[in-house]
Order: structure tokens, then sequence, then C-alpha cells
């Protein structure tokens, strides 16, 4: 219920404010700081307590298709643009300004972040979301996700799904650097899910014989060893998937996979969930567009 009253109590105090001392507008102030601070913790509690997916039942196809599909978002880099990124470079690469009015425009929106357990839990037993669920997922591991995306997150109470490419951890590029082991840690440990997203980006769809253990098996255990937790969540390289790939994510563990695409597997939709790539072309006011014509 606090969710409920916490705003009209702030809002009275707004109104009040005008017709009071210098010194009772001081204690004003101060006491709706306070609610405004309770109100957002409590918001963040509620979008990120922990479900237990172990005992959700897999719902069937049908019921899992005929559910309202969340919005959910896939970014790459997020900094500003170079004179030597193409078009496809700028559909990939948020610049750092726009990227933080995209995520106010969604709080100002009304959205609220939930995580891939909530999804999971969500399209098969119809468990509750909070209203106007999003998902924000960010991919390739870049450092950019850790010093401008996670702190620009904090800021409105949002969490995230981060797929790991573990070729890439720790490593210093000449355009482009990469988080470090610790700060991946830091993530899971402020509640946000690390999933997989291969060891070096290989295409889904040509994987066999060692492919599996390459790409698959050793990547998930260097990101269980970093952060302590099972990984159970895995985006396609690329966006792309085939079906015959299916059996080898699930014999690993994964609950759900992501890709990119308009379409989702009729016979095994939780193996490809469809997201959207936020482009860098977009204004806040166009993502959102696109956002309620995607989903």
């Amino acid at each position: 219920m606090k969710l409920f009253f916490l705003p009209a109590i702030a809002l009275s105090l707004v109104y009040g404010a005008g017709c009071q001392s210098k010194s009772q507008t001081s204690q004003t102030g101060e006491l709706k700081d306070s609610l405004t601070a309770t109100l957002a913790t409590t918001q963040t509690e509620n979008q990120t307590t922990p479900i237990d997916t172990k005992n959700i039942k897999v719902a069937n196809a049908k019921t899992i298709l005929e559910r309202p599909q969340v919005p959910i978002l896939c970014y790459h880099q997020v900094r500003n643009w170079r004179a030597t990124d193409g078009a496809m470079g700028k559909d990939y690469t948020v610049e750092i300004q726009n990227f933080k009015d995209q995520i106010k425009m969604l709080s100002d929106s009304g959205y609220n972040t939930i995580l891939p357990d909530q999804l999971y839990a969500y399209l098969n037993e119809g468990k509750p979301l909070p209203k106007k669920p999003i998902m924000l997922t960010f991919d390739d591991t870049v450092l950019d996700q850790f010093t401008v995306v996670n702190p620009t997150l904090k800021k409105y109470g949002y969490k995230a799904a981060y797929f790991i490419m573990t070729v890439s951890i720790g490593k210093k590029g000449k355009f482009v650097n990469y988080m470090s082991a610790d700060q991946i840690k830091q993530l899971a440990d402020e509640g946000n899910t690390i999933g997989s997203h291969t060891y070096d980006h290989k295409n889904f769809k040509k994987y066999e014989g060692k492919d599996w253990e390459e790409q698959l098996d050793k990547p998930t255990k260097k990101l269980e060893e970093i952060t302590g937790k099972k990984i159970e969540y895995f985006a396609y390289p690329f966006g792309l998937w085939n079906k015959e790939g299916f059996p080898e994510l699930k014999k690993r563990g994964f609950k759900m996979a992501f890709a990119l695409a308009d379409k989702r597997d009729e016979n095994d939709p939780l193996m490809c969930v469809r997201r959207i790539i936020a482009s860098g072309h977009w204004s806040p006011k166009t993502l959102h567009n696109n956002i309620v014509k995607s989903f």
C-alpha cells in the first residue's frame, strides 16, 4: 500500500509549502526528500525481489505465445560517435546523453525494469509483473556498460541483464575496452543478471563438435566462478538461432535464450525470446514509439 499513498503525501507537501515559514519549509523539504527516497527504494525492492525459479512448471508453447510480450531492449556500446562510425555502427552505439535521455524517458513514462527470472515466471505460470514492465539487456561486455550504464540505471532504481562474451573480459583495445571480472561480479552482486554470450561471438547457427564446449560450457563455468551464481540465460551472437541447437542449450541448464527477431519458434518460444535493438539513431520519443509498435 505504500506505493499508493506515498506519492499523494509528497504532493500534499509540495502544494502546502508555499504558505509555511522558512523553518517549516526546510523541514518539509527534508521530509519530502525522505519520502522520495523511500518511494524509490520501495519501487526498487518490488522490481528486484528474488524469484525462486526451481519449481516453476514450464508451460506449453501455446500458453507462452498467448501471453502479452514484455518489451525487451538490446543495447551494445554507449559512447559518443566517432568520425569512423558508419550507419550500422551508429545503430549499435547510443551516444551517452541520448542514452541517459532514453532511460529518463522510460522512467518518466512509468516503465519498471524486470529481470529474466521474473520474465520466466510470468511466461510459464503467469506470475504478476510490475506495472509497465520492460527488460533492459546489454551485450558484449564493453566497459561503458559499467562506467556509464550502471550508474545511470542506479539513478532510477533500474536493473538489467548483461550478456558476457568471455574472451574479452579485462581486455583493452585500440577503440573498445571491456569489463573486468571484478566489475562483472559487482554487477551481479548489485542484483543485475549475468548471462552468457558465448566465448568469442561465433555464430550459433554454425556450431558443431567442440563448439558446444568452447562456446557454451567453458564460458558458463567461467561466469559462474566470477559471479558465484548459476548462469541460466543466454543471448545469441548476432541474434541468430536455429532450433536444432535448442536441445544443447536445455541440456546445459539454460532456461531462456534471447534473440533479435520478429518471430518466435512456435514449438519452443522460451529459446528465442524477442528483443529489439535500441538504435543509436533513435531519440527518446522514437524509442518509445518503437517499444509500443514492436510489442
